[in-house]
């Protein structure tokens, strides 16, 4: 029994890694902007007069974070001048939060009802800002710690993160409640300073090149000895886009293989399809069972956020013992249970508790699916392409899962939210097998040590 708690007491030990404390602050300057920019900035949109078809245009600024991979190789490779002396990611962070900045003071001081296309301009321009910002910190995350610690990491992001949209969310438009849009989104240009301050106090990571990026990289080398007669630009762009774009793909594959690389892939777009397909028909689903504003902004927004920090938590603790394939399975399972517990109440008349219940198993669920799924990522980048790969898993994940969710009122319309949550469970199944596949994978190299 004591060397059994001795055992977890170590595994909570990995939060007070320095750098896992400090990925708290960029979790928290990451999640910053993302409400401002969507889910607060749609609530300003109706309050000033603006129509809800116009307000559906603006939720194509939530594409910056899809499409962060277009522009992840010049995070990777570009040297930024003057700033580049703080280091790679360092530099990429302070300019993209110096810009989230300038954002949100100049969406604070524009006025939506007088000219809506010049304010989408800022919005877009404060998302591409805020998605570079999560480039540069998912390639420090992952270049910072070990492969032990990614875990805690990813558990210290998500709690910066989560904490992050409550500030933007609850606490934005209790501000713009008391004192105006200008002032409320005036304090969240303020609040930026946390990731500011937070990027100048920690160190660059350095960075591990290994055999088969040297490989990679003599490809550049060949290339620009095979066109020597080209034009220099020319040559010169070809050459940043082999290193840049190409080497990346070709690395993933080399390291991987077909045999284990596609069902990666596969896994990386199926994990979250349940979450998200379900997650964007919350709110709607809990007016539509007869709550009110305020109890869903008590349990889900405040009480929900409060359960996924604990099984964020939870699962850095889970990754240290058990490891992520395994972590996953657990997120996987939960995830389904709170589906299932979902359709089950859409049949009945619940009151507060059992809403509280199916919240709890939802957020919980979520905080370690969430850790576990980024922890996994971040396993298999190779760090000489960090933001690149990180950054087409990104959109290897995103797109498929908030295409199919576009499609959650269409469905309910047809079958109503019973079977819309049981369909939502189902579309999870073909993630169930690839994890039991990364399970079998990740147990392999432990069957061969103990046979040794």
């Amino acid at each position: 029994m004591t060397q059994t708690l001795r055992s977890w007491r170590d595994s909570l030990g990995v939060y007070a890694n320095p750098r896992v404390a400090a990925m708290l602050f960029l979790g928290f300057s990451s999640g910053l902007p993302f409400p401002l920019v969507l889910t607060t900035l749609s609530a300003r949109l109706r309050l000033a007069g603006i129509d809800r078809t116009t307000i559906g245009y603006f939720s194509l600024v939530g594409l910056a974070y899809s499409l962060k991979y277009f522009w992840a190789p010049l995070v990777d490779r570009v040297r930024l001048p003057l700033l580049g002396r703080l280091g790679r990611r360092r530099s990429w962070m302070l300019l993209a939060q110096c810009g989230i900045a300038a954002g949100l003071v100049a969406m604070a001081i524009a006025d939506p009802a007088s000219d809506a296309v010049h304010f989408a301009w800022l919005a877009v321009a404060t998302a591409f800002a805020s998605a570079t910002q999560d480039i540069a910190v998912d390639a420090w995350r992952i270049e910072a710690a070990s492969d032990e610690t990614q875990g805690a990491m990813a558990a210290a992001y998500q709690t910066g993160y989560q904490l992050a949209l409550i500030a933007a969310g609850a606490g934005a438009l209790t501000a713009a409640a008391g004192f105006g849009w200008t002032a409320a989104y005036l304090v969240m240009a303020l609040c930026v300073a946390v990731g500011i301050a937070t990027t100048l106090a920690i160190r660059e990571p350095e960075a591990r090149v290994d055999r088969a990026t040297i490989a990679q990289e003599a490809r550049v080398v060949a290339f620009l000895e095979r066109s020597a007669h080209w034009p220099p630009a020319l040559r010169n762009a070809v050459a940043w886009l082999i290193g840049a774009v190409v080497s990346p793909f070709v690395d993933f594959f080399v390291r991987y293989g077909l045999k284990a690389g596609i069902p990666i892939l596969l896994l990386i777009m199926a994990y979250r399809l349940n979450y998200t397909t379900m997650g964007v028909a919350a709110n709607t689903y809990y007016l539509d069972l007869g709550f009110t504003l305020p109890q869903i902004a008590l349990v889900s927004k405040v009480y929900g956020v409060l359960m996924t920090l604990g099984g964020a938590l939870l699962a850095g603790v889970l990754i240290k013992r058990i490891g992520i394939a395994r972590t996953l399975l657990v997120g996987w399972i939960l995830l389904t249970v709170a589906n299932l517990a979902y359709a089950y109440i859409a049949n009945i008349s619940p009151g507060i508790g059992w809403l509280a219940t199916v919240v709890s198993i939802d957020n919980i669920a979520n905080g370690i699916a969430g850790t576990a799924f980024i922890a996994y990522m971040s396993s298999l980048t190779n760090t000489a392409y960090t933001a690149t790969q990180y950054a087409l898993f990104g959109t290897l994940w995103s797109l498929p899962a908030k295409t199919i969710a576009s499609q959650w009122g269409a469905i309910v319309d047809a079958w109503g939210y019973g079977p819309f949550f049981v369909y939502t469970a189902a579309i999870g199944l073909p993630a169930l097998v690839l994890v039991l596949w990364a399970i079998r994978r990740e147990r392999a190299p432990e069957q061969a040590s103990g046979a040794a």
